[in-house]
C-alpha cells in the first residue's frame, strides 16, 4: 500500500470518529445547563475539544450559543463540518479502497452538511442536528467493521478511529477533574459534583455500564478506573490500546514483520494499562497521568506516520 494511502485511510476514521466525539461533548455540555455555571461547562467542551484558545481569539466571551456554534460550523479546522468536508476528501482520493457502504456513509453525510443552515444549530434544534452527527458516524463504523476484507486498508481505519476515541477518552477524564473540580462549598461527593461525573459518563454512552459494572452511586475512582483500565468498557484507555496494538501488529505481519517505534510504544501503553491499578494513578496525580497519555497518543500517531506514511 502507498503510504499516501495508509494516510487518508487513517485519517478518514479520525475525522469519522471525530464528529462522534464532539457531538458527545457537545450533548454533555447541554445536559449541565442548569446545574452548574454554563460557561464553565461550555470551556470544558472547547478545551476537551482542544480548540479553547482559538475560540477565545474569536470571541470575548464564552456563551452556549457561540460555542456550539463554534464546535458544530465554527471557522477552527476541528468543527463537525470542516470533519466531515475532510473526512469526504480523503474517502474520496481512496475511493476504489473503500466498500460502496463506506463511501455512501461519507459522501451522504458531506452531502447533507452542505445544506445546513445557521438555524440548524440553534439551541431548539441543536439536539436533533447532533442525533444525525452521530447517526452519520455511527453509520460509517458500521459500514467498514462489517463490510471492509481484513487487509491493510482495514487495520489502517480501525487504527486511526483508536487513536482518535483513545485520546479523546483523555481529554474528557482530564478536563472533568482538572477543569471542573468542585468548589470547596460543594465539596467532593456533593451534588454537582455527582452530575458532573454523571455527565462524563453520558458524553461516552457509559451510565448503564458504570451501573451494571459497580452497581453503587456515582464516584470519581470508579469513573476513572472504568474510563482507564477497565477492558470490557470499549472507550476506555486500556480498549483502545489493546485495538491499537492489534492493528499495529496485523501491518506488520503484512509488511514482513517490519515493526518501528510505533509498535514498541503502543505495546508499552498497553501493557502498562493492563497492569495498572487505579489506586496508584490516583497517587502519581490522574491529572499528570492523563496528560502523559494525551501527549503519548500525539507522538504515537507521528511515530505511526513516520513509519507507514513518509
Amino acid at each position: 500500500m502507498l503510504s499516501r494511502a495508509a494516510d487518508a485511510l487513517f485519517w478518514l476514521a479520525r475525522y469519522m470518529e471525530r464528529i462522534d466525539n464532539l457531538a458527545r461533548l457537545i450533548e454533555a455540555a447541554q445536559s449541565m445547563a442548569g446545574v452548574s455555571s454554563e460557561a464553565e461547562e461550555w470551556r470544558s467542551a472547547l478545551a476537551a475539544a482542544g480548540v479553547d484558545e482559538l475560540y477565545d481569539e474569536a470571541y470575548s466571551e464564552i456563551t452556549p450559543d457561540s460555542a456550539a456554534r463554534f464546535l458544530c460550523n465554527g471557522t477552527n479546522p476541528s468543527s463537525i463540518i470542516n470533519c466531515i468536508a475532510n473526512a469526504r476528501i480523503n474517502a474520496r482520493a481512496m475511493r476504489t479502497s473503500l466498500t460502496r457502504d463506506m463511501w455512501e456513509a461519507v459522501n451522504q453525510g458531506w452531502i447533507e452538511s452542505r445544506v445546513l443552515q445557521e438555524r440548524h444549530f440553534s439551541p431548539a434544534v441543536l439536539p436533533e442536528t447532533l442525533d444525525w452527527v452521530r447517526q452519520l458516524s455511527t453509520r460509517f463504523t458500521g459500514a467498514y467493521e462489517t463490510t471492509m476484507l481484513r487487509s491493510d486498508s482495514y487495520w489502517f481505519v480501525r487504527l486511526g478511529a483508536a487513536l482518535e476515541r483513545a485520546d479523546n477518552t483523555a481529554r474528557i477524564l482530564d478536563v472533568k477533574y482538572h477543569l471542573l473540580l468542585p468548589r470547596e462549598s460543594s465539596g467532593v461527593g456533593g451534588m454537582l459534583d455527582y452530575y458532573q461525573w454523571t455527565s462524563v459518563l453520558r458524553a461516552v454512552s457509559a451510565v448503564r455500564a458504570y451501573q451494571w459494572l459497580y452497581r453503587e452511586e456515582v464516584k470519581p475512582w470508579n469513573v476513572a478506573e472504568m474510563m482507564i483500565l477497565r477492558p470490557e468498557m470499549p472507550r476506555s484507555l486500556r480498549s483502545c490500546y489493546d485495538t491499537i496494538t492489534l492493528c499495529l501488529d496485523e501491518l506488520a505481519k503484512s509488511h514482513g514483520g517490519r515493526r518501528g517505534e510505533c509498535h514498541r510504544m503502543a505495546g508499552s501503553i498497553a501493557a502498562e494499562l493492563r497492569f495498572g491499578r487505579i489506586s496508584d494513578i490516583f497517587q502519581t496525580g490522574l491529572h499528570e497521568t492523563l496528560t502523559v497519555h494525551i501527549d503519548r497518543a500525539r507522538e504515537l500517531g507521528d511515530q505511526i506516520s513516520n513509519l507507514y506514511m513518509r
